[in-house]
């Protein structure tokens, strides 16, 4: 479960700390699948870098699995979220040196668990072939379109099977046909895993393909149309 209290965040500002997020509370269970829209500025991302242990909040608690992420050293917190988060952002974030295969493989490079080799590079390859890229694990990412090369970024948010799935505008940059094969393999593999889903997005039609879309503004979190 994730349970998210009362979260707030300022920085600070020369005419008085600015409010980005005032009090937002929420909770979600394993399985759900949540997108947060809002206007720029509303402060979509700054909520998924704290969810995501990226961001301290100023006040107010994250918990995740029973856990706080904001109370763990930070070497803790580093692990924690390599195995308890995934992370898909608008650039797909790729390491032109490496191959496709490489990529996804990229998260468990950490692992101390020297027998999980073999069966991170069975499921890396199974991932790929779930997004339809079965045949491409040697390509370098100069070699894919934008759709494919988020449908790596998605295999390698997946590799550690995280509880929690964050998604920042993981369409924003893609065109409409390659949006939608992302946007479906999201909520396919989503179902599979069985992770907490949450996509901050611009896009009303991917929000739409959610079962529940919550709108960012003026500070506060609230369903769609409330």
């Amino acid at each position: 479960m994730l349970e998210v209290s009362q979260v707030r965040k300022e920085y600070p500002a020369p005419d008085g700390p600015l409010t980005i997020l005032s009090g937002v509370s929420f909770s979600f269970e394993r399985g759900d699948a949540v997108a947060i829209m809002g206007p720029s500025g509303a402060g979509k991302s700054t909520l998924l870098y704290i969810l995501g242990g990226l961001e301290q909040p100023t006040s107010g608690t994250v918990v995740l699995d029973g856990r706080n992420p904001y109370e763990l050293s930070e070497k803790e917190l580093a692990a924690f979220r390599n195995q308890a988060i995934g992370f898909i952002f608008q650039d797909h974030c790729l390491l032109p040196q490496c191959s496709v295969l490489e990529n996804v493989l990229v998260p468990t490079l950490v692992s101390t668990n020297r027998a999980g080799g073999v069966i991170y590079m069975e499921r890396a390859r199974q991932l790929l072939d779930q997004v339809g890229l079965g045949d491409r694990l040697n390509h370098r990412p100069a070699e894919l379109s934008g759709g494919e090369k988020q449908r790596v970024a998605l295999a390698r948010a997946l590799i550690c099977k995280p509880l929690l799935l964050l998604c920042d505008e993981p369409t924003g940059n893609l065109d409409q046909a390659s949006a939608d094969v992302v946007a479906a393999l999201l909520l396919e593999l989503h179902q599979r895993q069985e992770t907490i889903l949450v996509v901050v997005t611009h896009s009303a039609e991917l929000a739409s393909r959610f079962p529940a879309r919550y709108e960012l503004d003026h500070a506060n979190l609230h369903a769609a149309g409330a």
